[in-house]
């Protein structure tokens, strides 16, 4: 693309924007309201849920998405603007075929670095910023939002502001009422900030000053419920701003709006979840419904399984044509048939369907020898053997987990 501009050739390039687009209008009183949100995806740092995490050594960080949620209504044009991203440090979390690949942390000491030029390039274009980290104290996210938390200190002023909020500890499975005490906490900034309007004449009357930065691990589930609701008390205090709901009125007390807000946020959250992690957000039932269900519940454990096969068995190859399709491979025959020749090691046979059928296979046999000890005790030997080989090509395939998952193969992203 940037050869393309630089020849002076970009008239001729048709932009296209990766995101989502959904609308509503619904009626309060005599009043029709017009809402729309839209998602653009930054093109920096882009790919498939566990092959882009955390930052590049320039500050653009994986999942970055910018949401505009726009009012219209009696000629007033209103905007509120968010932004999510993942955990701008230097991290990866290489899928090994566990459920929950460890995290690694690479090249800490250029941590502030990148957090600082990170923050520089959002208060450039949004103003002030308020990053709100949902990630668990404990275990390895805890490990890694601390060392967000301690970057941040080197960035943290009055126009960068950072807090946690454990997400799962506060809010649980089920009580995201509680996130009334993260509103609470950040009201101010809201309310300092603003948001942008326009009136009946076009004239700007407001200007949003900042922007809420928000994320989780993958910036999706925990991250689209928490956006949903700064959405919901933003879009009430433009109503009440424009003289369409009284002080104590909420987008709750009219069934058609809340519905329709609902479905907007959680189809804006599918999207954005389907463009990276390849299936729905979890969560979902929460933000359509308002409440978690038995049914959503079910989806999300669905879900779940569908991200574990597509991350380790699918993405790789979807990575590849996402790097092709941007121009961060260039296609070399010689360089490449070189590259296929040299790959070697376990890696150049592994075969993670080969290996499960192997161990099926020794299981079955083990089984079948072992209905057959009554008749000749050597089956017994026999189905020890094939226990064996099963549990041995098992361990085999866990010790070396990374090299039978689906891997990028053309391009390694620049730290």
């Amino acid at each position: 693309m940037e050869v393309l501009i630089d020849s002076k050739l970009d008239p001729f390039l048709l932009p296209v924007l990766q995101g989502s687009f959904h609308n509503f209008q619904a009626a309060i009183g005599k009043d029709i309201i017009d809402v729309t949100l839209i998602a653009r995806r930054c093109n920096r740092r882009t790919g498939t849920r566990m092959w882009r995490r955390g930052a590049d050594s320039d500050g653009y960080v994986a999942n970055f998405v910018e949401s505009e949620q726009i009012l219209l209504m009696n000629g007033f044009t209103a905007s509120f603007v968010q932004v999510r991203g993942s955990i701008p440090l230097l991290w990866d979390q290489i899928v090994d075929l566990t459920y929950k690949p460890k995290f690694e942390i690479v090249r800490q000491e250029e941590a502030p670095r990148v957090i600082e030029r990170h923050f520089l390039d959002l208060r450039k274009k949004y103003g002030n910023v308020i990053a709100i980290d949902l990630v668990n104290k404990l275990g390895g996210e805890g490990r890694l939002s601390e060392r967000f938390c301690n970057a941040m200190q080197h960035s943290a002023s009055e126009e960068v502001k950072y807090l946690h909020f454990d997400f799962h500890h506060m809010c649980g499975h089920v009580h995201f009422e509680n996130l009334s005490i993260l509103y609470d906490q950040i009201e101010g900034f809201l309310t300092k900030n603003r948001y942008f309007l326009l009136n009946e004449k076009g004239e700007k009357v407001e200007t949003q000053l900042g922007v809420v930065r928000t994320n989780c691990i993958d910036c999706l589930d925990r991250t689209n419920v928490t956006q949903s609701m700064i959405g919901r008390k933003m879009l009430e205090f433009q109503f009440k701003r424009l003289g369409i709901f009284s002080a104590d009125e909420t987008i709750s007390s009219h069934p058609n709006l809340d519905e329709s807000f609902k479905k907007l946020w959680a189809d804006h959250g599918d999207d954005i979840s389907i463009q990276y992690s390849g299936t729905p957000a979890l969560k979902g039932d929460f933000v359509r419904c308002g409440q978690r269900t038995a049914h959503g519940i079910m989806a999300d454990g669905y879900n779940a399984l569908k991200r574990y096969y597509l991350n380790n068995f699918q993405d790789g190859t979807k990575q590849d044509a996402i790097d092709l399709l941007q121009g961060h491979y260039i296609v070399s025959v010689a360089r490449d048939t070189m590259q296929s020749s040299q790959r070697g090691g376990i890696e150049a046979v592994a075969s993670f369907p080969v290996a499960f059928a192997l161990i099926m296979l020794g299981l079955f046999l083990a089984a079948l020898s072992l209905r057959q000890v009554r008749n000749d005790p050597w089956n017994l030997l026999f189905s020890m053997i094939w226990a064996s080989m099963s549990v041995g090509i098992a361990a085999f395939v866990k010790a070396n987990g990374r090299a039978f998952c689906n891997r990028p193969r053309l391009h390694q992203p620049r730290r």
